[in-house]
């Protein structure tokens, strides 16, 4: 898939409860993977995406869509690995496309959309992108990920 700009790829650990009675990586565990990637990316600790966002400043995923592409079959001690970036920036909102893929596997296994929502809990309204929040996540920006109804 044509990107530009910067990638966030992030590696997971797997764990027992990831997998469900059939032995593959449950559909849940893996949006869980996805959205523990998702703030890795953007509030980890050593400078995330959103490192500028002003204190009290918070961001909440309005919606999410997702894509399982090929089964997971669970292996002991693999790491998932999760590959972001953003697809587009509004005034207050933004996307994260994320692609989770398996150690050996040919391609992503899950694509998700994330639209994040930045909020400001004391005045209980959307925040506004400022410029330099804009420019942290402009490094970022590329293509969207084709889901299933949006051409790749």
């Amino acid at each position: 898939m044509p990107r530009v700009g910067e990638t966030s790829t992030i590696e997971i650990q797997a764990r027992m409860r990831d997998i469900n009675a059939g032995g593959h990586v449950d559909n849940v565990e893996a949006i869980r993977v996805i959205d523990e990637a998702r703030l890795r990316f953007l509030l980890r600790a050593d400078g995330g995406v959103l490192r500028r966002l002003p204190a009290g400043v918070t961001n909440l995923v309005a919606s999410q869509r997702v894509d399982f592409r090929s089964e997971m079959r669970f292996a002991g001690f693999q790491n998932f690995e999760v590959i972001q970036w953003v697809g587009y920036i509004g005034t207050s909102s933004f996307t994260v496309q994320s692609e989770l893929r398996l150690p050996g596997g040919s391609g992503a296994a899950v694509v998700a959309e994330s639209a994040v929502v930045l909020f400001d809990p004391a005045t209980q309204r959307s925040w506004p992108i400022t410029d330099e929040v804009r420019a942290d996540l402009s490094v970022y920006v590329g293509a969207p990920v084709a889901l299933r109804d949006r051409p790749a």
